[in-house]
């Protein structure tokens, strides 16, 4: 059986709203599958969430969560995170996150998750954008950057257009 690795990127602690941080949880929960990993940046906000539900589901399982960190040690993963892998590379590390993840799901998101969204486009990664939120994933869901690839940026609008997709 071969594991999806889910990319999931989207605003850290401090842009993260509570109402992202709640969706974050339930999405979490509802990746949460023995044929599922979910790959993230390790800190807080939308990624926190994310690790958060899955480790809630009763699906769950030791290394189900995987923290790409910007430090060089693992001090300051969230603590649903279950394999950190501290870089030193600060946010150059998101193009470790895209390059490892099979599809990315983006909530929200500043700089950081734009940078994300540039790498997964030059990539030909598909990304599921979650327009509910605000931030670069509604802006950029069902656009093309350029002409080098087309449709990568998919409109989802909850949990249910997610988990069909994937």
């Amino acid at each position: 059986m071969k594991m999806q690795k889910i990319g999931i990127i989207g605003p850290g602690e401090n842009l993260c709203t509570k109402e992202l941080y709640e969706f974050g949880v339930n999405l979490g929960h509802q990746l949460a599958a023995r044929e599922r990993v979910i790959v993230c940046g390790g800190k807080g906000g939308f990624m926190e969430a994310v690790c958060k539900g899955a480790k809630l589901s009763s699906n769950t399982f030791d290394g189900q969560t995987i923290g790409i960190l910007p430090e060089d040690t693992g001090e300051n993963a969230n603590p649903f995170v279950d394999i950190t892998i501290p870089t030193g590379m600060g946010i150059a590390r998101n193009i470790i996150i895209i390059n490892t993840a099979d599809i990315i799901i983006a909530a929200g998101g500043g700089s950081g998750t734009l940078s994300e969204l540039a790498f997964a486009w030059q990539k030909n990664k598909k990304v599921l954008c979650v327009t509910g939120f605000g931030g670069w994933a509604k802006q950029l869901a069902g656009a093309n950057i350029d002409e080098r690839n087309k449709g990568l940026f998919v409109e989802v609008t909850g949990i249910a257009d997610i988990l069909k997709y994937l």
